[in-house]
């Protein structure tokens, strides 16, 4: 039974901004930066930054798997410190070049993308070849832990759960058609907040992974990614 009514789960406005801070490790004010935009004064009035990312409710924000893997590519870009309105103009050279919706969440960025995004970014800025290197290594190693489907959309992300190089380790994972889209320990569809409310309800680690047939060190991984503070702006 299709429980979606036919529409692609990646599509449903399922999580809230808290929701994709905790998972991503974002601070919430840059999501909702990031998907609402802002109003900001300069000297001749106020002045309006639109989103960069398009979620498809605001009053009160939803966003949808799509959204959380364009979150999670925009960050790999905001680590070097890039100027948003320069983002924007490279973002939209993007999608003006590959003529296919939300790029970012897209193998055709991984392929093709990122050297346009790089190319057509470093050009705005004068960027040197250093800099160049250092945004593609950030957006590789962002990249990697995306799995597409047969048509490349992103259909699970490995989220960093630690630190943010390639080899953070993948016990969790996010994959809109599992447990209703929520962070669950990888190749076993068990929900993290599910292990999270058994530990503080007082059982261990130990007994939880023997209930649950997995190993304790991904009950202890789904336990930290649940309880973890969100990430200061």
């Amino acid at each position: 039974m299709d429980i979606y009514g036919g529409t692609d789960p990646r599509d449903i406005p399922t999580y809230s901004a808290g929701d994709a801070a905790r998972y991503l490790n974002i601070p919430e004010s840059t999501i909702r930066s990031w998907t609402v935009g802002y109003r900001y004064r300069v000297t001749d009035g106020k002045k309006r930054f639109y989103p960069l990312i398009e979620s498809k409710t605001r009053d009160p924000l939803r966003l949808t798997f799509t959204n959380l893997i364009e979150l999670h590519v925009l960050r790999a870009i905001r680590q070097r410190n890039i100027d948003l309105q320069k983002v924007r103009m490279a973002l939209d050279y993007i999608n003006e070049q590959l003529h296919i919706p939300h790029p970012l969440a897209h193998q055709e960025f991984q392929t093709d993308g990122v050297d346009l995004f790089i190319e057509r970014y470093g050009a705005l800025i004068n960027a040197s070849q250093q800099k160049k290197t250092l945004l593609r290594d950030s957006l590789k190693s962002h990249l990697e832990r995306i799995e597409p489907d047969d048509s490349g959309l992103a259909i699970k992300l490995y989220p960093f759960t630690r630190t943010y190089d390639h080899d953070s380790p993948r016990l969790v994972v996010i994959d809109s058609r599992i447990a209703f889209g929520r962070l669950t320990i990888a190749g076993t569809g068990i929900a993290a907040d599910i292990i999270a409310e058994r530990f503080h309800a007082g059982d261990s680690p130990e007994q939880i992974a023997q209930d649950y047939e997995c190993r304790v060190e991904e009950v202890t991984e789904a336990i930290r990614c649940e309880t973890r503070p969100i990430a200061a702006a």
